[in-house]
């Protein structure tokens, strides 16, 4: 993703070793960030924004091409509740591209928590996702989807898990994490105990703010 940081510095008139300094990092780092080699994560736009005294998004190229995703929720397997929606003064928005083929959908996004997909997405992680219902496809094997699972008693939990098909054929989620706890597949034919298996929708983007 271009950024306008080095627009910026020009304009405020702040050479790399300045911004370092103001960001607590490197002048090695800070160029490796403006050339993109470094990832422009949630943390680093945070970092940098206040530095340069702009809003997160006015550190991306083409900022008319942006769109700005509220975090309304979080993922967690494992973490069983009513809802996984935060509250209302915890929720924050995050910047995703404008991607043309989205723009007739509502982008939703969740924050993840736990070790229960950790290898793919580590904790604190902004997973930006369409509904299924809206629109419209159908699950494709080897996509990650949000699956929120409903007991009979009506708790609920919500995580990410990968779409998979064994060699037979079965279509399994399959946990991508490195805890034990969180390395069973689950098969979508199967009742599991009772609990009502949802995909909720895709991931299209993943933030990592860490």
């Amino acid at each position: 993703m271009k950024n306008r940081i080095k627009v910026l510095m020009k304009q405020r008139g702040l050479s790399n070793e300045r911004l370092a300094e103001l960001t607590g990092s490197h002048p090695v780092t800070i160029s490796k960030v403006i050339n993109g080699h470094i990832s422009l994560n949630q943390k680093w736009m945070n970092r940098l924004a206040e530095a340069l005294h702009v809003t997160p998004a006015d550190l991306i190229d083409g900022r008319p091409e942006l769109r700005m995703v509220t975090v309304k929720g979080y993922v967690q397997a494992g973490e069983w509740s009513e809802s996984w929606e935060l509250e209302e003064e915890d929720q924050y928005q995050v910047p995703v591209p404008a991607d043309e083929v989205l723009l007739p959908y509502t982008l939703h996004a969740a924050e993840t928590r736990g070790e229960s997909m950790n290898r793919r997405y580590p904790e604190g992680t902004v997973v930006v996702f369409t509904e299924a219902i809206e629109t419209g496809e159908h699950p494709q094997f080897g996509k990650r989807y949000v699956v929120e699972r409903e007991r009979a008693d009506g708790m609920r939990e919500a995580t990410v898990k990968l779409l998979w098909k064994n060699p037979i054929g079965r279509a399994f989620l399959l946990p991508e994490s490195d805890d034990p706890k969180f390395q069973s597949p689950i098969a979508l034919e199967s009742d599991n105990d009772g609990d009502t298996i949802r995909i909720i929708g895709q991931v299209r983007y993943a933030i990592t703010r860490e």
